[in-house]
């Protein structure tokens, strides 16, 4: 499917990536021959499945800078020089906008938008070292199709492709690319609990956006949606007044997650992540 040649021995770090698209992402790149460091704040976990498939766990918490920065250079001195950093580390909560903890809110913020910005910060000198690498930023479509019941979350990945396509634009001539990857729902302990909430929004694998992940280092592009037709559907949507986009929503019932989510099938999320933002 892929060229193996071009990512062989490429190293690779990548947050969040004990579970989920972070460790998909991982066995992908591996697959192809790259060099791993897989980052997580769960280290116990993300060591258990490094040893697993032959990668090389650290300890990071995406909102501090100084352990985001000994990520970094512990791949740097494990596997020699950074050529590309996936940024993947994120939550979800999921409920409605008055309700919602503002500690959670503020976890949102700092792990989903300013751990990439500190992961861009900290990754760009490296790879500007060698004037060659790319930065990968996992996205979601809730960035360009923003989702009543997850309001902040939404607001957080509109951030990151504003991000990403802004530093893409003053890097354009240093060799490094840039990629926002914009998932819809994904099959994940994120999104547990939806199944009858978000039955309108098409459900794609963590191997699914891994495969993008593979995809754009090996050719790049600035945005892929996953599915790649929903980046289709998206202009289209752009081009529509405001009223029909109203009425179309409301028709396919996109306020589901206010309605119809499944909180005890979410339930143990939740209380991960709320423990997270304590």
């Amino acid at each position: 499917m892929f060229k193996k040649q071009k990512l062989k021995n490429k190293v690779v770090a990548i947050t969040g990536a004990a579970r989920g698209i972070g460790l998909a992402t991982a066995e992908a790149l591996i697959a192809q021959g790259a060099k791993v460091s897989i980052g997580d704040i769960d280290l116990a976990l993300a060591e258990i499945e490094a040893a697993r498939i032959g990668a090389k766990a650290f300890k990071v918490d995406v909102r501090d800078r100084e352990s985001f920065a000994a990520f970094i250079q512990n791949t740097v001195q494990h596997y020699g020089n950074l050529y590309a950093l996936v940024n993947n580390a994120g939550i979800m909560p999921m409920g409605a906008f008055l309700d919602e903890d503002p500690a959670l809110a503020d976890a949102q913020i700092d792990i989903n938008f300013r751990g990439v910005v500190i992961g861009m910060q900290l990754a760009l000198p490296e790879l500007l070292k060698n004037k060659t690498g790319h930065i990968i930023n996992v996205a979601s479509l809730a960035g360009r199709f923003a989702l009543p019941g997850s309001a902040i979350y939404s607001g957080t990945k509109f951030a990151v492709l504003g991000l990403t396509e802004a530093v893409a634009g003053e890097f354009r001539n240093s060799g490094i690319e840039f990629t926002a990857i914009m998932p819809s729902k994904v099959l994940t302990e994120l999104t547990a609990g939806t199944e009858k909430a978000a039955k309108v929004i098409p459900s794609v694998t963590p191997q699914n956006v891994a495969n993008a992940v593979i995809s754009t280092l090996i050719k790049p592009r600035l945005f892929i949606a996953v599915p790649d037709y929903l980046q289709a559907v998206y202009t289209v949507y752009g081009m529509m007044p405001q009223w029909m986009r109203k009425s179309a929503r409301q028709m396919l019932g996109d306020d589901g997650i206010l309605t119809k989510l499944d909180h005890s099938a979410h339930s143990s999320y939740a209380n991960r992540i709320h423990k997270l933002a304590k």
